[in-house]
């Protein structure tokens, strides 16, 4: 590779980040090492450009009859969901607090849809008092203390169902969510989802609105969605042939991967969209339906690609014969998913070089500071031969579940 200065990102980097050969200078026009002398290290770092740029390509993808519902379990910060507000796009939360975070960033209550499992009563009230415009429903349980504080509050709360569809989803088993044997939802083959329907429209307190399913995260190919639309629209003909009622609404969730290395490639939003249109257009014409309203959930692929951290070296070691590590000031506490997955990520030099790159390289293991032998934020890393403390790491596409699960 050329040495020198040039602008074109290294992937998965932000689109507008800046780099010297291998390493990187700047993000967004501003100097990295500019960023960790005003804010320290660890430290995280959004592309605003970019983020748009990906809020931006899911309205453009899947058009304006399709409401696009940002996942704030990616990244729940108050200016993250300012700029998705702006964008036009709604925003999902999965808790009082991020549903606070929500409201403060000034999202319209009517654009909110609240999730996840195990919802507390207090998370129901505060979502029937904020008005939010959807709770996906989890369990029977929730159906039952929902309409009783809605009713208590004399409103109607609009509801969707979530179905688990008995999909595999091809994707790490800790982020899959669309199988039986998975704590989410209402199991479909099991006719709990049915029962789910039926309970719904009988409760005086809630509306049902549509029907809502998620697969699982980091999906990378086509493959499933057939198989989701088609359980999903068979679900929506049998509620139309039992009782009589054509829900308009249809989530079908999130879920699309993002690129972590430079030798991943993800699958292209207009690809993801057009297969899931067209899957859900040749099942809804199948079954004789109305096409329901859509709605579709990105969290990781709108802010994972957006982000990066920044470290800073400390202690550099080698165990001869076994392997060389680089010490930062951060590790599982800002970023659990290695611990937790094996996640991989792209590992660059950052900030300015002490002299020329001669392009000389060491293999090295980056450790976290924490007293886990499996703080191990990267291994197998290509980074420069001539690496000490004080100089700056950045760690690619860091912008999502990386201050989400941070502790």
């Amino acid at each position: 590779m050329t040495r020198g200065a040039r602008t074109a990102p290294v992937p998965p980097f932000p689109r507008t980040a800046r780099f010297a050969g291998d390493r990187l200078v700047a993000v967004g026009g501003v100097d990295v090492a500019d960023l960790a002398a005003a804010h320290g290290t660890p430290l995280y770092v959004m592309d605003r450009a970019d983020l748009v740029g990906r809020m931006r390509a899911y309205r453009a993808a899947f058009g304006p009859g399709v409401e696009v519902v940002y996942a704030a379990k990616a990244l729940c910060v108050v200016g993250v969901l300012q700029l998705a507000a702006a964008e036009g796009l709604s925003v999902d939360v999965s808790s009082a607090g991020e549903l606070h975070t929500a409201r403060r960033a000034g999202v319209p209550p009517a654009r909110l849809v609240l999730h996840g499992n195990n919802k507390s009563t207090a998370d129901l009230v505060s979502a029937v008092e904020a008005g939010v415009g959807r709770v996906a429903v989890d369990s029977f349980s929730e159906l039952t203390r929902l309409d009783a504080v809605a009713r208590e509050r004399g409103v109607v709360q609009p509801v969707l169902v979530r179905v688990t569809p008995g999909i595999v989803a091809d994707t790490h088993a800790f982020v899959a969510t669309g199988h039986d044997d998975v704590k989410f939802g209402f199991t479909l083959s099991a006719g709990l989802a049915h029962d789910a329907v039926a309970r719904a429209l009988a409760l005086p307190g809630l509306q049902l609105r549509g029907l809502h399913c998620h697969i699982g995260s980091q999906i990378s190919t086509t493959a499933g969605l057939g198989a989701v639309a088609a359980a999903m629209c068979g679900l929506l003909a049998d509620v139309r042939a039992d009782w009589g009622v054509a829900l308009p609404e249809l989530n079908l969730g999130g879920g699309l991967g993002i690129a972590y290395t430079r030798s991943e490639r993800a699958l292209p939003i207009d690809e993801y969209a057009a297969a899931l249109l067209g899957a859900v257009r040749d099942e809804t014409a199948a079954a004789g339906l109305q096409p329901p309203r859509l709605a579709v959930e990105p969290g990781r692929s709108i802010a994972g690609p957006a982000g990066l951290t920044l470290y800073t070296v400390g202690d550099v070691k080698s165990v001869p014969g076994v392997r060389e590590w680089v010490g930062v000031d951060g590790g599982m506490s800002d970023n659990l998913r290695p611990a937790l997955y094996g996640a991989r990520y792209e590992v660059v030099a950052a900030g300015p070089a002490r002299s020329p790159d001669d392009g000389r390289r060491r293999t090295v293991a980056l450790a976290g500071r924490h007293c886990e032998t499996g703080d191990v934020v990267a291994s197998g890393v290509g980074l420069p031969a001539d690496l000490r403390a004080g100089d700056l790491l950045a760690v690619a596409a860091t912008g999502a579940y990386g201050y989400a699960m941070a502790s």
